[in-house]
């Protein structure tokens, strides 16, 4: 087995983790979609024409088809770097009966966009975090969006919160730790970047320094009370199974052994059976426009 294909079946199980998240935040999905629809209302009262929408870091295509959906008018490109995912985006879309909207597009190094003024909004959520320099991205992006168009950066603001302090087990507290071994992990990531910029996560700014015009931003909030339905459930494990993988070695052992009980399926104090677990996170969506000067 090659280190590409090894590479795509990460990227496929990434996907399916992605793929259940979608399903958990759908009624805060929508909510974000009828935002950015009423953005691209003209102040006269119609609509902006909305023509091409590109989805950069599609994922398994679950807010490309809910984009088809928003912009009857639109063509759809699911842009991703993994062929297997993209596979499973033109295989929703064709079950939806939506096949002939979506297109998709394999990009390796997504830091260039090749499509010039021809998009009426981007959205942009998974895998843009992977790009070393974020902000020549953008720039690269601003170049894609037609006179009036919009670009939407959704990005986490609250980590998911899943337990109380003190679960019984382990010392209280272990979420804060998690979180913060977890930025640790994100950081050496991002330094490790081909062409790693930092720079301060001040996203309408960076937007503004693109070429564009901030036009809002906001937060939508998943919040699923205890007790969780299973597909919630499972969404926790692989998240916590996720977590052990990256950041089990940067823990101490007490809170590794915790971590090892939760993820455990065949235990009653693994998340699968507690009847504590909750979910609670939040999206923030940071949204520009493309105005022409003259």
């Amino acid at each position: 087995m090659n280190a590409h294909h090894d590479q795509d079946i990460e990227w496929d199980a990434l996907g399916v983790h992605r793929e259940r998240e979608a399903g958990l935040h759908a009624p805060a999905l929508a909510q974000t979609m009828d935002w950015l629809r009423d953005l691209l209302r003209t102040s006269g009262g119609g609509h902006t024409p909305v023509h091409r929408v590109l989805d950069i870091g599609s994922g398994q295509g679950v807010v490309t088809c809910l984009l088809v959906r928003t912009f009857p008018d639109a063509e759809v490109v699911a842009v991703d770097q993994s062929p297997g995912i993209l596979e499973r985006v033109r295989s929703r879309a064709v079950a939806q009966g939506i096949g002939s909207r979506v297109v998709t597009q394999l990009r390796e190094s997504p830091g260039e966009f090749g499509w010039p003024n021809s998009a009426d909004l981007i959205w942009i959520r998974n895998g843009f975090h992977r790009i070393g320099d974020q902000e020549a991205a953008l720039r690269s992006l601003a170049g894609c969006l037609r006179p009036g168009g919009l670009v939407a950066v959704a990005g986490s603001r609250l980590s998911p919160r899943f337990l109380p302090r003190d679960i019984g087990m382990g010392r209280p507290g272990l979420q804060a730790r998690l979180d913060a071994a977890s930025e640790d992990a994100f950081g050496d990531m991002r330094d490790q970047l081909p062409r790693s910029v930092r720079t301060v996560e001040d996203w309408p700014a960076m937007l503004a320094r693109a070429g564009l015009i901030p036009s809002g931003t906001r937060s939508f909030f998943t919040d699923l009370p205890s007790p969780l339905g299973m597909s919630a459930r499972e969404h926790l494990q692989m998240y916590l199974t996720r977590l052990r993988d990256q950041i089990g070695d940067r823990l101490e052992p007490e809170d590794r052994a915790t971590l090892e009980r939760l993820a455990d399926s065949d235990t009653c104090t693994g998340i699968l059976g507690r009847p504590d677990a909750f979910y609670l996170t939040a999206t923030t969506v940071h949204t520009a426009r493309f105005c022409r000067s003259f």
